[in-house]
Formats: structure tokens, sequence, C-alpha cells
């Protein structure tokens, strides 16, 4: 969380929205909004300690989401009325702001906001800056798609650099997003059991993937080495996973791209796992 100066991220995304601004179907000027909303609103509510008047009512999980939607969907509207140029020029200060304000936070401090698709009520700074890091990365991919540049032309030498699908599935930018979705794992299966000692391995394959080992004890706990024997395998394209993990693929288009060994039931159960809210 040192530095100031804007992650390499939010500058290929400003690229991304500058080059597909004559190209941009309903769903991508709706993501270029709501991303623009969410670092405004992190700057008012977190940096500002601005409130809303009157405070949400949030008691459970369901509550959070509903305001999160609620707020989301407020965004997207409001900001329909800007052109794309004054959009993006709030984009680059913003970005810039809220990376300084990132930088500010105490790490292990509580965040205003647990991530709640990992369960959390209460989480840490940097768990919710990573939950932020991967809501503009799979962001910018599904507006990569969306501007029709497919993963069969990202090896053309006429590919644009910034609308490339490989600009940001890079090791030191994707696999910290895996890694954050991954943390999702023991709240997912939680409902499932199995005996104790079992333990699910999670390969992502290509430079930017890795393993990682969910573990039966009294509950499901996720750990980067394997804590036993594996008892069951789930083999996951990098360019599938975070799709998996956003609500981007059908679960049966997925299933066709997975290969499990070992318990099937175990293993198919990752591709309902869902690492956004709502």
């Amino acid at each position: 969380m040192a530095g100031s100066r804007a992650p390499p991220v939010y500058g290929v995304l400003v690229a991304i929205l500058v080059t597909g601004q004559m190209n941009l179907t309903p769903g991508v000027v709706g993501a270029r909004q709501h991303l623009l909303d969410t670092q405004l609103r992190t700057l008012s509510f977190g940096r500002d300690g601005y409130t809303l008047s009157p405070p949400p009512a949030i008691a459970s999980d369901r509550d959070l989401v509903a305001f999160i939607d609620r707020l989301n969907a407020e965004g997207v509207t409001v900001f329909r009325r800007l052109s794309p140029p004054v959009l993006i020029a709030w984009m680059e200060q913003a970005s810039r702001e809220a990376a300084a304000y990132y930088a500010s936070l105490d790490p292990f401090a509580p965040a205003r906001f647990g991530v709640s698709w990992a369960g959390e009520l209460i989480s840490a700074n940097w768990f919710d800056v990573a939950r932020d890091l991967t809501e503009r990365w799979h962001h910018q991919q599904q507006i990569r798609l969306a501007v029709a540049e497919s993963a069969d032309t990202v090896h053309a030498p006429s590919a644009n650099a910034a609308r490339n699908l490989r600009a940001i599935m890079t090791p030191t930018q994707y696999h910290p997003v895996l890694d954050c979705f991954m943390r999702a794992l023991p709240f997912h299966y939680r409902s499932l059991s199995a005996p104790s000692g079992s333990t699910v391995r999670i390969h992502v394959s290509g430079e930017c993937g890795g393993d990682w080992y969910l573990y039966r004890a009294d509950v499901w706990l996720l750990s980067s080495e394997p804590p036993g024997a594996i008892t069951t395998t789930v083999s996951i394209p990098e360019e599938l996973a975070w799709r998996i993990f956003t609500k981007g693929i059908a679960r049966e288009d997925a299933g066709t791209h997975v290969h499990v060994s070992g318990d099937v039931t175990l293993g198919t159960h990752v591709l309902d796992m869902v690492a956004i809210v709502g």
C-alpha cells in the first residue's frame, strides 16, 4: 500500500476508456460510469468521512448487498450525464487521489466495510484495498471483452495495446487479483461437508496462476501450502478464472474447460463461487 502514484491498473484503465470511446456498447458505458462512481465514493466515504443522511440501516450481509446495489445503480444513472472526455478526466484525477488515500491507511486497521463475499463483517484495510483492486481489474477485462478484443487476436501485430486482453493479465497485476478472489473459498465452502483432512487444490494454470489449498478441519481453511494429502484437484485456465468468480461466464460453459480429479462434488463447487458484491 506504499506510494501515492496511481497503480498501473489505473493508467491502463484510462487508456482503454480513451481508445474505446468510438466503440462503446451499453455494458461498457455502464462499467466506466460505475468505476468512476465507486472511486469517488471511496474518497467521499473513506478519506473524507462523509456519511449519507439518513445513514443506511445495515444489520446483515443482505442489507449491505442491497445498499451497495442501490448506490451502484444510482451512480450509473447520475454519471450518464457526463461526456466521455469529462468522465475520463475525472477518472484520472480520482485514481491519483485514491492511490494517495490508500497509501495513507494503516493496512491492519479495520476498513469501513467488511468484505462480504469472504464472509467478513469486519475486514482489515489491506483486504478492502485488495478487493477494490479486483473490482478495477475485472471491470477492465469486461470492457475489453465488450469492445470485441478477443483472446484469439491478442497476439496479432495490429492489436491495440490498451484493448489487449493481456494488457493487465500479467503476474504482477493478475496474480494478486486471483489471490484475493481465493479468500472467498472458505466462506463459499462453509455449508459443504467433507471428512476431516480433506484437501482441495485449486490450480490456476498459466504464468499468472498458482495453487491454493482448501483444507477441512473443524471448518474449511485456506492455505498457500498443502497441509496434507490432496484429495481433490481443480484445474482452471487463467483466462477463465476471473470470469468464473465474477459471474462473467455460465457455470455450464466454464465446466467444459475446468478439469476435476478426485471428489467431483467438492471440485465443481468452486464453479459457483462469487467474489464480488451482489
